[in-house]
């Protein structure tokens, strides 16, 4: 799915300008096909900022930017426990919606924020996340074409500082979306779904929490396995002291190359700080009005790497494309070339709006990957495999 340049823009309204709308302002505003028309934001300073750069009204709640009729489609970056107040809001309000992942904190706010969308007749397209990345949808290409025989497993598995960046109180309490379960496990479990086909049957997992400065999970292992026989093991560390972008050509998550002399920032920026209050003032500075938005990243995103099992071959995803090893010969094929790494997500909120066409990462997908975030915590805590009851095939 490309983007038609025959349309006209889609007018987006942006809810949040924390740290999430940093990390997609540059594939935004690299889009042809987008113009950010109007955002809400809690604080002055911060709705001036946006004014004086893009123009349009930057509204002081979401409940008014989804009243503006300047705005078709609504990019909801605001933190996790509020999704699906503002889901509501956009529904209501008949616009579009691009969700950041996780869909919600709990299914049953997940299950709501499905149902208004199906009840409003609205798009609700559950991203960024890294299953839309193009890599990923290379190799999901590959596996669905038939071949290379069926999938057997997928193999993915990230290391990072994760939980050492600075982080509002709330994002270290689980129950309130904290931890790396529904910030990053969800990237991974969309990512295994897409490749293996979306319906997992059941989850056996172990997390790990061992910093009691950072009360929440910090590292987990699972087991998926899916409709069909195959299985896809997923390993995550946001204690890391070794860095996994190591083995991705030193590229970071985000696309962007990586200096090996930041090693230990994050944990360096960290020990400046002695209190929550000072913690959120840190990331307050990584938000939009205090931090200038980036340049489009010169590669594609990645979440470490991935190796995916086929009966006739392996596939290893990189920021640049995927490397086939084949029974006797091996081949290496390019990412399509993006003008920003998220044009992938974009241009099928687009699709969506202009033409009315399905995304897979839809609400119902949302949902499904939200329940395996809940699953891996279940079995952690039982020592037992969580049967699953709300997936959806890709």
């Amino acid at each position: 799915m490309s983007f038609d340049p025959s349309d006209a823009p889609l007018r987006l309204g942006v809810a949040g300008l924390g740290r999430g709308f940093m990390l997609t302002a540059p594939s935004i505003l690299a889009h042809p096909g987008i113009t950010l028309a109007a955002a809400a934001a809690p604080r002055a300073e911060t709705r001036a900022a946006f004014e004086a750069q893009f123009g349009g009204k930057a509204h002081d709640s979401v409940e008014a930017l989804c009243a503006d009729p300047a705005v078709e489609a609504v990019y909801i970056a605001t933190p996790h426990q509020m999704h699906a107040e503002h889901v509501a809001a956009a529904a209501a309000a008949g616009k579009a919606v691009l969700v950041e992942k996780p869909l919600a904190v709990s299914m049953d706010d997940g299950a709501r924020m499905v149902a208004a969308a199906s009840g409003a007749g609205i798009a609700l397209i559950v991203g960024p996340s890294h299953s839309f990345d193009g890599p990923v949808e290379q190799a999901r290409a590959i596996i669905t074409s038939g071949r290379y025989g069926r999938l057997r497993m997928v193999q993915a598995l990230n290391y990072t500082d994760f939980l050492y960046r600075p982080r509002r109180p709330e994002e270290l309490v689980t129950d309130q979306g904290g931890g790396v379960i529904f910030s990053q496990a969800v990237h991974q479990i969309d990512i295994v779904r897409l490749l293996a086909g979306g319906q997992a049957h059941s989850v056996t997992a172990m997390t790990g929490n061992w910093d009691a400065a950072r009360p929440t999970e910090g590292a987990y292992a699972a087991l998926i396995d899916f409709e069909g026989g195959a299985f896809a093991s997923l390993t995550y560390s946001g204690y890391a002291h070794f860095d996994s972008d190591e083995w991705m050509d030193q590229v970071g998550e985000l696309g962007q190359a990586k200096d090996p002399a930041t090693y230990g920032k994050a944990r360096r920026a960290l020990a400046t700080v002695h209190s929550a209050q000072e913690e959120a003032a840190l990331k307050r500075r990584r938000t939009f009005g205090a931090e200038a938005v980036p340049p489009p990243a010169p590669h594609h995103e990645h979440f470490g790497p991935i190796i995916a099992s086929l009966e006739g071959a392996d596939l290893r995803l990189t920021p640049q494309g995927v490397h086939v090893y084949g029974h006797t010969e091996r081949q290496f094929l390019p990412a399509p070339a993006w003008p920003a790494p998220r044009q992938g997500v974009l241009d099928r909120l687009i699709a969506a709006v202009r033409h009315g066409e399905k995304v897979v990462q839809d609400g119902r997908w949302g949902l499904a990957s939200l329940e395996v975030c809940h699953a891996i915590l279940a079995s952690a805590q039982t020592g037992q495999r969580v049967a699953l009851h709300h997936q959806v095939a890709a």
